[in-house]
């Protein structure tokens, strides 16, 4: 798996990607549109107050005091319309720069076509480059027949509330954590790699951090993540996560096998919320 291999880009995913032609986008959505037409059943309902189309989020990679790379994550313009559901398209891109991008280049994207009123993938697009290393998967999900098809006759079952990589990251962010207290646990799971993972956050407190975009008031999480695949200790990341209903992730940092690497939001564009800005 690419993500153990390489913490960088596993942290540019956690939290967690080029232009396609016409023919790639229509693939994708007659495969969604055909998984639609089975459709028999309804669908949970889950309100979506923590982003709209059109926002694009901007972070900076460190490795250790190297800026290494630099990830993209953008909320299309355009609602698209499938067999009389609306689906958001979202994509992240992650690309090394500077001194790394010579000696390990790293040309990523992950998409994911999420369903806009129950918050589920139907479709998620992943195309890695790293270092001359290139693979791709494509999953798409069955929500009425709770499957999800990888492709070559591969069928895995899942859970009614699976999510991919990225989409995991946009229904996390509408989790309510008005009432959360230190020490709580939120949880979700992900389907990735031919397997489902439990990925869990705990609350460690607030904090006031310094962005680009000034001090921000934030949640602090620490993941709770495998020990000794990536990571030195099953606690060894930390993610700072704006204190707003937009519940953006800030700054990630981790201490890893190899080094540290940090990752921070340098620019925002059309967030559905204020940011929590402390002055």
């Amino acid at each position: 798996m690419t993500l153990r291999k390489h913490p960088a880009i596993a942290l540019i995913a956690i939290t967690a990607l080029l232009l396609t032609s016409a023919g790639y986008q229509e693939n994708h959505l007659a495969k969604i549109g055909s998984t639609l037409e089975e459709a028999s059943d309804k669908l949970p309902v889950r309100n979506n107050y923590a982003f709209r189309p059109g926002e694009k989020l901007t972070y900076r990679l460190h490795y250790g005091i190297i800026n290494a790379g630099e990830a993209v994550l953008e909320v299309k313009p355009d609602v698209l319309t499938i067999n009389g559901r609306q689906i958001y398209h979202i994509v992240g891109t992650g690309y090394t720069t500077g001194s790394t991008d010579w000696f390990f280049k790293v040309r990523d994207r992950y998409e994911t076509y999420l369903d806009k009123d129950a918050l589920l993938p139907w479709y998620f697009v992943r195309r890695v480059e790293e270092g001359g290393f290139k693979f791709s998967q494509d999953y798409s999900f069955n929500h009425f027949t709770k499957k999800v098809d990888i492709g070559n006759n591969q069928k895995y079952d899942i859970p009614g509330d699976v999510q991919d990589m990225v989409s995991a990251f946009y229904t996390a962010r509408n989790m309510d954590l008005s009432r959360a207290k230190t020490g709580d646990v939120m949880s979700m799971i992900c389907f990735m790699d031919k397997e489902l993972w439990p990925m869990k956050i705990k609350l460690i407190g607030r904090e006031t951090i310094d962005t680009d975009l000034g001090e921000i008031r934030c949640l602090k999480f620490r993941p709770i993540v495998q020990r000794g695949r990536v990571f030195k200790q099953e606690e060894d990341m930390t993610v700072w996560i704006s204190d707003d209903a937009n519940h953006l992730p800030v700054r990630a940092q981790a201490d890893i096998l190899v080094g540290s690497i940090k990752m921070d939001l340098t620019a925002v564009m059309n967030l559905a919320n204020p940011l929590a800005r402390a002055n």
